[in-house]
């Protein structure tokens, strides 16, 4: 019978820094009754307000991160006689070939004496190889070289500080970047010429209509035409459990018969799960449903303040454990497929870990979609993660209940600053074209909230401690260790994924015991999953590693699975097949009898909340 979910109880007092934690220092020695402190002296609501206060003017970054990360590598740069004649060399020598280069820059054929990096893109108009605008953005380069070369390989510098200082670095140039302003960019001049300053009076418009909608706290311009429920999240079913994380949606079959084994998807919740259910051409549900199969979809509750106290086990039991008792309930199959997306697939493989340590062989199968289990290389992300930076988070998060999707995004913007900023600045304001809006770009938009407790716990015991890699991650007050699953993986990457890079991804060879099929496929964490078989210019590398096979190393992998055109898609479903039984008569919609009644229709309740 399903019951409805039992109210969560928030604690609203602070569970650390008590007045016994903070006498209990032997070098303090021990206070008397008359000497006892009151709560509120050590109570940590200053500290709080004061890093709130602080993040509006650090995007939320805390500055003790990033001021020791610059004292250590400038203190280290000071002791370093060699590093610093070798930039005195280099800065002499770069500063020679500019001005060779200037000599000779008004031949129109004149080599490059540096050439941008193959993904930027921000010179490639042929505008910029004319007079004076070569020699300005050729020094540019230079000069960003030179800082590159300046930040890395100073001797005694931590790995992790080395790795901030140059992001910051570079950030700073981005900024600077000749591309960024009229006057030194050729091809915003020549536009604003031929079009007789139109493209600055458009721009000048896009912008304050984007500063009034970022004042009413509105979403971007465009994502008003597309509409969870009317024309995006559309593929039809009905909510049919619903609980305090929640809502699980069983999808409508479209063919006359159906796999006996039915597909549980579990989403991120930093993300609304319809970005699987897109438009109907994007939709990874509805070609799922087209192939016959039967496919249950989790659907997270956005949270408020109130639910500050949700923590990774409420995620794990209330929403990953309940909707695959619920599926077994309402199909009568004895086994389910699994898939899990970004931290949605994190959270498949604990709960994978601990049904396996529990003797429950309820999954038949299990795919990962750009999900990582090992966080020791998450890429860029770490620079974000560590122990100052999550205690910044925390106390914010303590203030708030919950981290903002704002204070999400900027983060993962900056990872990509060219691209995903100063690229759509000068398209929008300086020359006047607004990048008409799509289905991906309005889900973008339509960010979640991220419970404090949850939060917390997930940035220490994965990203900080590793826990789950390292078998230290505790379900029910014991350990889980992902070497106890035995059904077969099937673990999708993509090429250019800032969030999960592919080759963590790929840990996923060494951390479990049983059949992976690791497919890469070409794009982003996003829209490389978002590949359905129409898509033109997609590729994808494949190969399958057994049980019992030796390992093979990321790059090696690279070099020898063999490439593929096309998308991932149909390659995916067809590996289900053989996991998802034989056709049967489709399944009703819920099971009343046994508790799991149609709530409503899809896309449900939650995915609508603000």
């Amino acid at each position: 019978m399903n019951e409805p979910a039992t109210p969560i109880s928030f604690s609203t007092k602070p569970s650390s820094l008590t007045t016994t934690n903070r006498l209990a220092s032997p070098w303090l020695g021990t206070t008397n009754g008359n000497e006892q402190k009151t709560e509120h002296e050590y109570s940590p609501l200053l500290d709080q307000l004061t890093k709130v206060w602080l993040g509006h003017f650090t995007a939320n970054i805390s500055p003790a991160s990033l001021i020791s990360a610059y004292v250590d590598w400038m203190i280290h740069l000071m002791a370093s006689p060699s590093k610093q004649y070798e930039l005195i060399e280099k800065a002499a020598r770069k500063s020679l070939l500019w001005s060779m280069y200037i000599i000779n820059a008004v031949q129109p054929e004149k080599a490059t004496c540096i050439d941008p990096l193959p993904q930027d893109k921000r010179f490639s108009d042929y505008a910029w190889q004319q007079w004076p605008y070569n020699l300005i953005y050729q020094g540019f380069l230079l000069t960003q070289q030179w800082w590159h070369n300046a930040t890395t390989g100073v001797p005694g510098v931590s790995k992790h500080h080395e790795d901030v200082v140059t992001f910051a670095a570079r950030q700073f140039l981005d900024m600077l970047s000749p591309s960024n302003f009229l006057p030194t960019n050729p091809v915003v001049l020549n536009e604003t010429r031929k079009s007789r300053g139109e493209n600055l009076a458009r721009g000048a418009a896009y912008q304050l209509e984007d500063w009034l909608s970022n004042l009413a706290r509105k979403k971007p311009v465009g994502t008003e035409t597309f509409v969870v429920g009317k024309n995006i999240g559309v593929t039809p079913g009905k909510v049919v459990l619903r609980t305090c994380v929640a809502e699980l949606i069983q999808y409508t079959p479209t063919t006359e018969s159906v796999f006996a084994t039915p597909i549980l998807i579990v989403p991120a919740w930093i993300m609304k799960y319809y970005i699987l259910d897109l438009s109907p051409h994007n939709s990874l549900v509805k070609y799922l449903v087209d192939k016959g199969h039967t496919v249950f979809m989790i659907s997270w509750k956005n949270p408020s303040k109130e639910e500050h106290d949700l923590s990774m086990e409420d995620y794990r039991q209330h929403g990953v454990m309940e909707s695959i008792g619920a599926i077994c309930d309402i199909t009568g199959s004895e086994r389910i497929n699994a898939a899990g997306y970004c931290l949605g697939g994190t959270l498949l493989a604990i709960s994978a870990a601990a049904m396996a340590r529990a003797n429950d062989n309820r999954l038949e199968s299990i795919s990962l979609f750009t999900s990582q289990v090992d966080f020791t290389e998450p890429g860029e992300l770490s620079l974000f993660i560590d122990e100052s930076q999550v205690t910044f988070l925390e106390d914010i998060m303590a203030q708030q209940g919950y981290l903002d999707s704002n204070q999400m995004a900027g983060a993962f913007q900056m990872l990509r600053s060219n691209d995903l900023i100063w690229s759509r600045l000068l398209n929008t304001y300086l020359l006047g074209r607004r990048t008409p809006m799509n289905d991906l770009m309005a889900w973008n938009a339509d960010a979640t909230r991220m419970p404090h407790r949850m939060h917390s716990e997930y940035l220490r015991s994965l990203f900080l401690n590793n826990d789950l890699a390292e078998g230290r991650y505790r379900v029910d007050g014991s350990s889980i260790a992902l070497t106890d699953i035995r059904a077969p993986i099937f673990a999708v990457a993509t090429i250019a994924d800032h969030v999960a890079p592919w080759r963590s991804a790929y840990k996923i060879h060494l951390l479990t015991d049983t059949d992976v099929t690791f497919l890469l496929t070409s794009g982003g964490h996003n829209a490389g999953i978002v590949s359905p078989p129409s898509h033109p210019n997609r590729s994808y590398q494949m190969a399958i590693r057994r049980h019992d096979d030796t390992y093979i190393d990321a790059d090696s992998w690279q070099k020898q699975a063999p490439n593929a055109d096309g998308s991932w898609w149909p390659v995916w479903q067809t590996w289900l097949e053989k996991y998802s039984g034989k056709q049967v008569a489709t399944p009703p919609i819920g099971n009343a009898k046994k508790g799991y009644a149609q709530l409503g229709d899809a896309p449900g309740r939650y995915v609508l909340e603000p």
